[in-house]
C-alpha cells in the first residue's frame, strides 16, 4: 500500500469507516497471505481419546478427583483460564465484526479468524475431559457465568484501538498457550498447545501488519490508539470467575507475568513496528509516543521488582520443602 503525503495529512480527521476503507487493501493482502502459509488440523487429533472413561451422573461412571489429572496444578489453573478466554468467541466475533464489519475482505477475515479460534476451546475441552485435568462440574458452571456475563472490549473507542489490542493481545494468548503446554508436565498437552499457539502468532502476524499500516497511514492517531491499548492492557478474560486469584498464581508460576509481558509481549511488537521511533509525528502524536516511551520504562522497572519478589517467594517454599 502507497501512501500519498496528502494522506498523511489528512490522518488526524480520518473517521472509522474512512480509515477501513483506506486500509481494505491492506487487509485483502494480509489475508491472502494468511490463507496461504494457515495450515488446516484436526482438533480430534491431538486429544488422547483412549484416556476416557465415564464421568458419574446420568452415565454412572467414576466421579472426578484432583489426583486423576496429568496436568500439574499450576497447568491446570492457567488450562481452565486459557479455555474460559477462548469460549468466549461469540462475543469476540460480535465486537470485531460490529467494528470491522461482515463485508469485503474485512468480512472474510473476521470470519476466517472466528473458524480459526473455534478450534482452540474445541480441542482444549475435549482433552481436559478426556484426560480428567479438570473438574468438569466446575469448570461447566465457570463457562456460564463467564458466558453469561459476555464481553466489552476495553478498546472500543475507535477501529485503531481495537487494531492496535489484538496486535498485542494475539501474541499475549500465544505466549501465555505455549508456556501452559511447557508447565503442564504432560507432552500431550504440550503438543495440542503449541498447535494452538502457532495459530494465534499468525492472528498476530496477521494484525500486526496491520497495525504497521494504520502507523504509516494515519501515525497521530494510530500513536494515540496504541499508547492507549498499551498503557491500560488487560487480557480478555480478566471478568471470569476468580480471576484475579487465578492470574497471580499463574504469574507466580511463570506462565504470564509483568517480566514476561514486557519483554516477550509488548516489547517485540513496538520494535517490529519501530514505534518508538517513528519520526514525523504532530503534537499529539508525539505526547502519545513520549508517553508510551515513559510508561514502557516504568514497567520495566515494576517488572525488575516483580522478579525479586518472585524468586524470594520461590526460594522459601523450596527451603519450607527441603525441611
Amino acid at each position: 500500500m502507497t501512501i500519498t503525503p496528502s494522506q498523511r495529512t489528512e490522518s488526524d480527521t480520518w473517521s472509522d469507516t474512512k480509515l477501513l476503507y483506506a486500509l481494505e487493501e491492506v487487509v485483502e493482502t494480509e489475508l491472502n497471505r494468511h490463507l496461504g502459509v494457515a495450515k488446516e488440523w484436526m482438533p480430534h487429533e491431538y486429544v488422547p481419546w483412549s484416556d476416557g472413561r465415564n464421568f458419574d451422573g446420568i452415565m454412572g461412571g467414576e466421579a472426578w478427583a484432583p489426583e486423576q489429572s496429568k496436568v500439574t496444578e499450576i497447568g491446570r489453573i492457567s488450562l481452565i483460564v486459557n479455555l474460559l478466554t477462548e469460549d468466549n468467541l461469540p462475543s469476540y466475533h460480535h465486537e470485531i465484526a460490529t467494528m470491522f464489519g461482515r463485508d469485503g475482505a474485512w468480512g472474510t477475515w473476521v470470519h476466517r479468524w472466528t473458524a480459526e479460534e473455534g478450534r482452540h476451546a474445541i480441542a482444549m475441552r475435549d482433552y481436559l475431559l478426556t484426560t480428567r485435568a479438570v473438574d468438569p462440574v466446575e469448570l461447566e458452571r465457570f463457562r456460564m457465568t463467564h458466558m453469561s456475563e459476555g464481553f466489552e472490549s476495553d478498546n472500543a473507542h475507535s477501529m485503531l484501538h481495537s487494531v492496535a489490542y489484538v496486535a498485542f493481545q494475539e501474541l499475549a494468548t500465544r505466549i501465555s498457550h505455549r508456556n501452559t503446554g511447557k508447565e503442564s508436565g504432560d507432552p500431550v498437552c504440550d503438543r495440542m498447545l503449541a498447535r494452538i499457539a502457532t495459530d494465534e502468532n499468525l492472528h498476530m502476524v496477521f494484525y500486526r501488519n496491520l497495525l504497521g499500516a494504520a502507523l504509516e497511514l494515519a501515525p497521530d492517531q494510530t500513536m494515540r490508539a496504541i499508547r492507549d491499548v498499551v498503557v491500560g492492557f488487560r487480557m480478555p478474560g480478566h471478568g471470569m470467575p476468580g480471576f484475579e486469584r487465578s492470574a497471580a498464581r499463574i504469574a507466580i508460576g511463570g506462565i504470564y507475568n509483568l517480566r514476561i509481558h514486557h519483554d516477550d509481549v509488548l516489547m517485540p511488537v513496538l520494535r517490529h513496528l519501530k514505534v518508538l521511533e517513528t519520526s514525523g509525528l504532530g503534537p499529539e502524536g508525539l505526547k502519545a509516543q513520549q508517553e508510551l516511551g515513559f510508561f514502557m520504562g516504568e514497567l520495566n522497572s515494576q517488572a525488575v521488582k516483580f522478579e525479586e519478589r518472585r524468586e524470594a517467594l520461590l526460594a522459601r517454599r523450596a527451603a519450607r520443602a527441603a525441611s
